[in-house]
């Protein structure tokens, strides 16, 4: 029984009782797609708008300023970039005490108007600054398996 057949007035729903199910599948959407698959081969793909001149990282379908359709204008751009932010954790993901800082940065893609929030590695805390210039480093061939984190981290470039 639904919602509407349970209950006759919507103003008298104020919270609900037990369970919500939820079905859904998440997709990366066709430029993620793109992406990703890239990120299998070692690639950053970007997309890039001929009309306003802006490279999007993560690609997107459509232009934000725009509207343009981008769908057709993926471009291959190099795996570099420079910290635009950066901060240091002493925590891990799962809220225990890391027995080494983590580094996680805001890195601005060379040749792009994007960039990717990733880990920072081959660096020490102290040698970390804004503008560093700094190099994706991709997990093995065969162990990628489509995901951002098949960029293990970024690391300085020498």
């Amino acid at each position: 029984m639904g919602l509407a057949e349970r209950h006759s007035k919507t103003s008298d729903l104020t919270h609900w009782r037990g369970r919500i199910p939820v079905n859904y599948v998440y997709t990366t959407g066709r430029a993620g797609e793109k992406f990703l698959h890239g990120i299998i081969n070692g690639q950053l793909v970007a997309a890039e708008c001929s009309s306003c001149g802006v490279v999007y990282l993560p690609p997107r379908t459509y232009c934000e300023r725009c509207f343009a359709r981008l769908e057709e204008s993926y471009v291959t751009v190099l795996p570099e970039g420079r910290v635009h932010t950066f901060t240091v954790c002493h925590k891990n993901l799962d809220g225990s005490h890391s027995q080494t800082p983590i580094l996680i940065a805001m890195v601005k893609i060379d040749h792009t108007d994007g960039g990717l929030v990733h880990y920072l590695g081959d660096v020490k805390v102290e040698e970390v600054y804004i503008g560093m210039p700094v190099e994706a480093v991709f997990k093995p061939r065969k162990q990628r398996k489509g995901s951002i984190l098949d960029i293990k981290y970024f690391k300085p470039k020498k």
